[in-house]
């Protein structure tokens, strides 16, 4: 695999030179949509073009699964799984945020060995904070090496989509007194930053698609958190479909399964 610290000199320059100089200064047929409210704009073409030539010609034989690709090419999601090995990119993860303006998003990358993920990157190119990990051997910010502390007191965190029955999870988790605070930023890439950096305590996402959390459920777990998919079943790119849950520690995991994984009864509040 190329080094950690080459690949992640590919996502910040991709950011400087193809993704920043697009935000706010989209214009009117830059941005399209792949289906109702999914949004694609010229900047994710454009920065998955870009470290798909970087990566590749950094480690032929390599392949990419990329979100926007993917999107044209649904053949290409068994690249995750196949005998070469392949780069799995979010271009932009949070286009949403990003085709109207509004800080929340990052750029997602995760490398990938017959189905096994074996490192990766979340960069948030506004704040310039770029987290990365190597399966094994830790996760770091810079030269330091990341290392999740729960916070003491109620628990707070994302939680996305429909995971196990939508209004079932969602009114678990909002009646709670062990859940401070629900708070999505419309971007799984800054969800992930924020537990591997202890701003918050977990993150809950209906959808496994394989760029949106690759990256990030490695990232928790070499940061000392536990990621897997809801069922206990360890997280595997593979799999589209699955409820996925990272959180700051055990405990805190099987705080926030608890709540949403067992039967709760849905009386108004």
């Amino acid at each position: 695999m190329i080094d950690p610290q080459t690949v992640a000199s590919f996502i910040q320059e991709t950011a400087r030179s193809v993704i920043m100089p697009r935000f706010r200064a989209l214009k009117p047929g830059d941005v399209s949509e792949k289906g109702p409210g999914d949004y694609v704009t010229v900047a994710d073409v454009e920065a998955e073009r870009r470290l798909t030539a970087l990566l590749t010609g950094a480690q032929p034989g390599s392949v990419v699964l990329g979100e926007e690709s993917a999107a044209k090419n649904p053949a290409l999601m068994n690249l995750a799984g196949g005998d070469a090995p392949c780069w799995i990119i979010d271009p932009i993860d949070g286009t949403n945020n990003f085709a109207h303006g509004r800080p929340g998003f990052a750029v997602l990358l995760a490398y990938a060995e017959q189905g096994a993920v074996r490192a990766g990157w979340l960069y948030d190119p506004l704040g310039e904070r770029m987290v990365w990990a190597v399966a094994g051997k830790g996760a770091y910010r810079g030269a330091t090496r990341l290392k999740i502390a729960s916070a003491p007191g109620r628990i707070s965190g994302a939680a996305y989509g429909k995971a196990v029955s939508g209004e079932r999870a969602a009114k678990a988790l909002s009646r709670s007194e062990e859940i401070g605070e629900i708070r999505n930023q419309g971007c799984s890439g800054l969800e992930y930053l924020a537990v591997a950096l202890g701003e918050a305590d977990f993150s809950l996402h209906s959808r496994s698609l394989p760029w949106d959390h690759a990256a990030g459920m490695l990232v928790t777990g070499e940061a000392g958190g536990k990621a897997c998919f809801l069922d206990g079943a360890p997280y595997d790119p593979r799999v589209f479909d699955r409820d996925v849950l990272a959180a700051a520690s055990e405990k805190t995991w099987k705080t926030v399964h608890d709540l949403v994984a067992s039967p709760v009864e849905l009386r108004p509040a």
